[in-house]
């Protein structure tokens, strides 16, 4: 990976490594030492993809951060909307419209579809675009998992579909991901159960975050907290529906399909872009 963003991530994501590893604050002279760069050319780089201090980063990151969202930053997913919990992210609010694909289709593993696929550069590395004619049906990450193992996982989900690699065509639909020009158009398919967990997720306010029982009781299943665990995991299309903003009622951060440090990195960089 060449693009900016790219290498901005694979600063952070070694950034991350280490704080991990010290279970204590580390100044930005520690921190530029062990990535073997000047502390200028670190606080530069960082801040440029975090849009805060190293420092005020560490907080972000850490695992207490979780339980203080869940203190601070709960919503009940019913009522965020009615009190104006909106969310105010530079780069995160996007007007996401979406519709499913009919039952029949997902029945057929999506005969008679086309899907393109395309990998760009994203704020946490590379990113795998996949979309229909109506709109983005996959979307995941291969920083932790490589690219290999991200494309094989998303088309398996679509196995009698037509998969064609057309990068061009999908790229309008990645660059509205992150750039926040237009209005993310999302073609969801799933079974019933799944589609209902991931409408619950898209009311979820940006820089906040919710539980799996919080979940289940929004979608009318009390009960279904471990069904619930696994729609959100397998979420077709991670951070626009934001899979990485359910916890456990613990706080702690719980699984995340496309690896532990990528949801730590969204929510990271989610509180660095709400809270300053």
């Amino acid at each position: 990976m060449t693009d900016t963003s790219a290498y901005h991530y694979n600063v952070i994501r070694r950034a991350i490594d280490i704080i991990d590893a010290a279970r204590t604050p580390l100044s930005l002279e520690d921190l530029a030492q062990a990535m073997q760069m000047s502390p200028t050319h670190f606080q530069r780089v960082f801040s440029a993809w975090a849009g805060v201090s190293p420092k005020r980063y560490q907080q972000y990151l850490a695992l207490s951060h979780a339980k203080r969202l869940l203190q601070e930053r709960f919503t009940t997913l019913d009522t965020a909307q009615a009190v104006g919990l909106t969310g105010t992210g530079r780069l995160h609010d996007l007007f996401v419209t979406w519709e499913a694909m009919a039952p029949g289709a997902y029945a057929r593993g999506g005969a008679d579809v086309t899907i393109r696929h395309g990998w760009h550069d994203s704020p946490f590395g590379p990113m795998l675009a996949l979309a229909t004619d109506r709109g983005l049906c996959g979307l995941g990450f291969a920083a932790e998992t490589g690219a290999e193992a991200t494309l094989a996982d998303l088309m398996a989900r679509w196995p009698a579909a037509t998969h064609v690699e057309d990068p061009t065509a999908v790229a309008p639909l990645s660059k509205a991901v992150f750039d926040g020009a237009g209005a993310a158009r999302l073609h969801l398919i799933g079974a019933p159960f799944q589609i209902k967990v991931w409408e619950a997720l898209l009311r979820i306010p940006t820089g906040h975050v919710t539980t799996y029982s919080t979940i289940a009781d929004a979608i009318g299943h009390p009960r279904a907290v471990r069904a619930v665990g696994t729609a959100v995991g397998r979420n077709p299309i991670s951070w626009l529906i934001p899979c990485h903003r359910a916890l456990r009622k613990s706080g702690e951060l719980g699984g995340y399909h496309w690896g532990l440090p990528v949801k730590r990195a969204m929510l990271a960089w989610e509180a660095a872009t709400t809270q300053t």
